[in-house]
């Protein structure tokens, strides 16, 4: 009976994410062609993240570790541990003043009507070139330049073996921050792995713990940056969950 009931959530998230997209997505698409008009698109992209995370009864709680505060009219690199499709909602939720861009997998794009959208205000990368993943950091410097912040989660995806708690990171959000003098925010999510897991036979609705760990200085050592990123999201992780 459990599963029948996930299945069904699941498939209000189907419909949820279908008329959501039509009605916010047409304002996004058409301000979208338009690169000064990101900001004014972004407003509908946040409509949308509530719609979505809150549509499928998720709500957050977030912890201030820092008293670190981001200032207006600045672009960051944004990071957070990757446990589901969720933390792509509550980034854009958690950042109201900073239009985000996220640096996304190219398979997306074959998302009906998603798909188009995604394509436009997203940096994609095709994870098996090795030029689409050098092309990476050229084009996230475009989107700052326009006013951007650029996402990126540096895990690389999230990890079938559901038992590791911190997977890996990966180089890219710390070389990007390294070659743009780009300070690294910090965010811990605690709760999406267990309440909406990428397995649609699991999951319910509930709270999700959000830990704000602080602001990383730019460093000319983007492998010390990397580890230091690292141990405070795994120390939050271990301390709290």
């Amino acid at each position: 009976m459990g599963k029948i009931l996930n299945y069904l959530w699941r498939f209000w998230l189907l419909l949820l994410a279908f008329f959501l997209t039509i009605i916010f997505g047409i304002p996004v698409y058409i301000l979208s062609f338009s690169k000064k008009h990101y900001k004014y698109a972004y407003r509908f992209i946040r409509f949308w993240s509530y719609g979505m995370f809150y549509g499928m009864g998720l709500r957050h709680e977030v912890t201030r570790l820092s008293h670190q505060q981001l200032e207006k009219g600045k672009q960051y690199v944004i990071i957070s541990n990757h446990t589901s499709i969720m933390d792509i909602m509550l980034t854009c939720i958690l950042f109201p003043h900073h239009p985000i861009c996220f640096v996304g997998k190219k398979e997306l794009v074959k998302i009906p009507i998603f798909g188009t959208i995604y394509k436009r205000i997203c940096v994609m990368v095709d994870r098996s070139s090795a030029r689409s993943r050098a092309d990476v950091y050229r084009r996230c410097a475009e989107k700052m330049e326009e006013g951007c912040s650029i996402v990126i989660f540096p895990e690389g995806g999230v990890p079938d073996d559901t038992s590791i708690i911190l997977d890996e990171f990966k180089d890219g959000a710390f070389t990007l921050s390294f070659k743009h003098n780009s300070p690294i925010v910090i965010h811990t999510f605690i709760g999406l792995k267990e309440i909406f897991p990428f397995d649609n036979s699991k999951g319910y609705p509930g709270k999700v713990k959000v830990f704000y760990n602080g602001i990383l200085a730019p460093s000319d050592s983007p492998k010390n940056l990397k580890l230091s990123a690292f141990e405070t999201i795994k120390k939050t992780l271990v301390k709290y969950s």
